[in-house]
């Protein structure tokens, strides 16, 4: 039987996974100790945990145990890289070189440092898909660069950019390459190594584990990165980030991790189907809706869509029993249209109107039915009421009307 609400924004979080849940839940309790407490079996336990969870995670994308840094999570793990590489390296340049749609743990700390006159910062455009040209990157790179930070796949709009061959020009040209793969972790195949990343932030909570809990990971040779810490006190982490560990939440990380690795494939395939019918269903009944994002190399999961003459809160709130996002997560306190939607050069009225989809694991069939229909209802009696798109389907053109105050 369908039970609403139904969440469809696993872009934003994801439910924790009942199987990773049953391995964190003896850390709580039994195994509860300090996996730094070197003197007893209580510290050996957790250290063991933790040291699993290191496996785990690195195999899902093709690096070593030792190269994964444990964090809070991937803002701060992209604070760390940002920062951290800029501070390790400032004797060779300041230059960085990033994307308009990046996430904005990216973006703000890059804004932090250019503030602080510390970094000066390449903003790079991208095409009508959203993604960025490696020809692009080629261009900025200045003798003062030191870091090119380019995302794996963005959180709105689901578009994968074409990593591999961005990291070949890092290589050639010997500058530092992060990658924020926090939405492609666990989702699409992601190998470090083939790829030629030198760091990659991701986090439990988007590949069904537990919230607080993220890492970084830095390459430790061909060639070893190094970076300046941005937290001090004990030298945790191979003294790249110290504080207590969050043992419960690392078990479950790697618990997440190894999971993603034996079914990603499998259920890529189920949630590209599921997005394909959704997709399908929304724009056979309805006329001027947009999709926003590359069609074919973005996300198995991800649709966002543009619902022209609709504003995309009005539609939020008509449909309260459906979650969905207008705009990604961390700024869905602003009234102000997507950053990323108008990085795609779509006007503001259009940008106002986009919704974001995320399919996710516990998604089912019955619920994309569900909201192709709550949707389209929604989407037809907003219409109804708007004189916009009553004088447009009469023919006349918007652009040319002379609107009076």
């Amino acid at each position: 039987m369908l039970k609403t609400p139904i969440y469809m924004d696993n872009h934003a979080t994801t439910r924790t996974d009942p199987r990773v849940l049953d391995v964190m839940l003896p850390y709580f309790t039994e195994k509860f100790g300090n996996a730094a407490s070197r003197n007893h079996s209580f510290g050996w336990e957790a250290e063991e945990g933790v040291v699993r969870a290191r496996n785990q995670i690195a195999a899902l994308i093709g690096g070593k145990a030792k190269e994964i840094i444990f964090t809070s999570g991937a803002t701060e793990s992209d604070n760390l890289a940002v920062k951290g590489v800029l501070e390790f390296y400032k004797d060779k340049g300041n230059h960085i070189i990033t994307c308009v749609t990046e996430h904005k743990a990216i973006l703000d700390s890059c804004r932090a440092l250019e503030r602080a006159g510390k970094a000066t910062v390449t903003y790079l455009a991208v095409d009508k898909y959203g993604m960025v040209d490696p020809d692009d990157v080629r261009s900025a790179i200045t003798d003062k660069t030191v870091l090119i930070s380019i995302m794996w796949a963005n959180n709105e709009i689901g578009t994968i950019h074409p990593i591999a061959e961005i990291g070949k020009i890092a290589k050639e040209k010997g500058i530092v390459f992060h990658s924020d793969a926090v939405q492609a972790v666990g989702h699409i195949p992601v190998d470090v190594e083939k790829n030629g990343v030198d760091l990659l932030s991701l986090t439990a909570h988007k590949l069904y584990g537990p919230k607080g809990c993220g890492a970084l990971w830095v390459r430790s040779k061909g060639p070893r990165v190094r970076i300046t810490p941005i937290i001090d006190g004990g030298g945790h982490e191979r003294g790249m980030r110290s504080g207590t560990l969050n043992v419960t939440g690392i078990v479950g990380f790697g618990a997440a991790a190894e999971i993603a690795a034996k079914e990603m494939n499998e259920e890529a395939e189920r949630l590209r189907e599921m997005r394909n019918k959704l997709q399908a269903g929304l724009f056979e009944r309805l006329d001027e809706i947009y999709l926003n994002g590359h069609p074919t190399e973005r996300l198995p999961g991800n649709l966002n869509v543009s619902f022209a003459y609709v504003e995309g809160e009005s539609l939020l709130m008509g449909i309260n029993d459906v979650a969905v996002s207008s705009g990604s997560a961390c700024t869905s306190a602003t009234l102000e249209p997507s950053y990323v939607i108008r990085a795609l050069g779509t006007n503001e009225e259009l940008a106002h109107s986009s919704i974001r989809f995320g399919v996710g694991r516990f998604n089912t069939d019955e619920e994309v039915d569900y909201v192709t229909e709550r949707v389209t209802k929604e989407v037809r009696r907003l219409r109804e009421m708007s004189p916009l798109y009553e004088m447009a389907k009469e023919g006349i053109d918007l652009k040319s009307v002379s609107w009076k105050a």
